[in-house]
């Protein structure tokens, strides 16, 4: 069981109180709050969290019981979850105190007002991976706090590469050979991902862009970059894949969960997916046909490790939260060291502290840690710009279309351009 930090410091100035009714913005300047601030909370997370989460939530309960923590789960798909935050905040509802964020969705919330700034001197920064750290800041302050960081890492059947006297891939070609010709050879598909047109497809085409030496945008995100050769590479690895047959077309349908579950099955020789697939392969059961039977590399790129895009969570304070210093003594709980380590454990979310990565303990029972930590901190992130959900559904769309080869890849890549400049220009 957790528990919750002892004297965890409750307000610093930059801190926003709410003061007044729930659709009033809290305000910025530090001033002293009309409410005290404390009182029960609710936490807002997808639903593909809540196995681990719920004896986090009951530690801090147990803990206190005037400021008890109601879970309130989000639809499992990051699109779905947005959609429902969006739609809240903007209603300026204060159904929501703590909320669980796509690292991508930090600069959207922020410039909306949404979300408060926080005190950086309250959490151990320099003890987190800086990545996932930059993904928290928007315009040089705190917005929200790294809770779990992410890479995507590639799972394949060990059983079957040993059996065939294969290594896992290291290259494109590589990874091409072995799903065309050791697959098939033991009545197996050769790659799965998440391939349906939503925000996995983006994540998906995303690595394949920057593994080729390319980018969708600018690192400031004001300037479209995703017209040129590497981007194209990279998109005409994934169109080939298909239509090869070494990616099945069954594997447009697939998101994260889908993707896992086809794996597990025993149906394909490789998975692109997130770290916490690891905890579901290693269970056994009825379902879980590769118990025992895989192993996890890092993403392989043209020449070598690709590089995947950094994923993960950030916590985050409403603005119209009533609640604002139990809000923030929660996510403090929630990120210390014990509760981080834990996560891991028992959910395979990946820590932000980095002192859980030379943890020996935490690798002889989690192997991947290494190639996790190599693979985040070569990881790059989605461009940060405020109005990203518009532009990650341009850029699905597109893929997609080249995928399911209704447009040839430059000419997808071509009007993606196109959309993503108007997004700018509009935002």
């Amino acid at each position: 069981m957790r528990r919750a930090m002892p004297g965890i410091a409750i307000l610093t100035a930059g801190l926003m109180l709410l003061a007044g009714c729930s659709a009033d913005r809290a305000s910025s300047d530090g001033s002293a709050p009309s409410t005290n601030g404390i009182g029960p909370i609710t936490f807002a997370i997808g639903q593909d969290n809540s196995g681990w989460l719920q004896g986090v939530i009951t530690g801090w309960n147990q803990g206190h019981p005037s400021q008890k923590v109601t879970l309130l789960l989000l639809p499992r798909a990051s699109n779905g979850q947005l959609a429902q935050l969006v739609a809240n905040l903007q209603a300026k509802s204060d159904l929501y105190d703590v909320i669980d964020m796509d690292v991508i969705w930090t600069a959207e919330f922020a410039s909306n007002g949404w979300i408060i700034p926080l005190p950086q001197g309250q959490f151990p920064l320099g003890e987190f991976l800086k990545p996932a750290v930059d993904t928290a800041m928007y315009q040089g302050r705190l917005y929200a706090v790294p809770d779990y960081s992410n890479a995507d890492l590639l799972y394949y059947r060990k059983d079957i590469l040993a059996k065939a006297g294969k290594q896992p891939p290291r290259t494109w070609a590589q990874l091409q050979h072995l799903a065309m010709t050791v697959a098939p050879r033991y009545g197996l598909y050769g790659y799965a991902g998440t391939f349906a047109p939503y925000e996995g497809l983006t994540v998906n085409f995303a690595s394949a862009v920057q593994s080729a030496g390319g980018s969708i945008l600018s690192p400031e995100g004001t300037r479209v970059t995703v017209n040129s050769a590497a981007a194209r590479y990279g998109l005409e690895f994934l169109v080939h894949g298909f239509q090869q047959g070494w990616i099945p077309q069954v594997a447009l349908t697939y998101e994260e969960e889908s993707a896992q579950d086809a794996f597990a099955a025993g149906k394909f020789l490789f998975l692109a997916n997130w770290p916490d697939v690891y905890a579901a392969l290693s269970a056994p059961g009825p379902q879980n046909k590769v118990y025992g039977k895989f192993g996890v590399a890092a993403l392989p790129g043209p020449d070598g490790p690709g590089s995947s895009s950094l994923g993960g969570a950030n916590l985050a304070i409403s603005s119209y939260s009533q609640h604002q210093r139990t809000a923030l003594d929660f996510i403090t709980y929630m990120t210390d060291l014990p509760n981080e380590r834990q996560m891991l454990e028992q959910g395979s979310f990946p820590p932000v502290w980095t002192r859980l990565y030379t943890d020996q303990s935490l690798i002889r029972s989690h192997p991947y840690l290494p190639v996790l930590e190599q693979a985040i901190n070569s990881a790059r992130p989605r461009p940060a710009i405020t109005n990203y959900d518009q532009a990650s559904l341009a850029i699905s769309s597109a893929v997609y279309q080249a995928l399911t080869q209704k447009k040839q890849p430059e000419q997808a890549l071509t009007e993606m351009a196109g959309q993503l400049t108007q997004i700018i220009r509009d935002g």
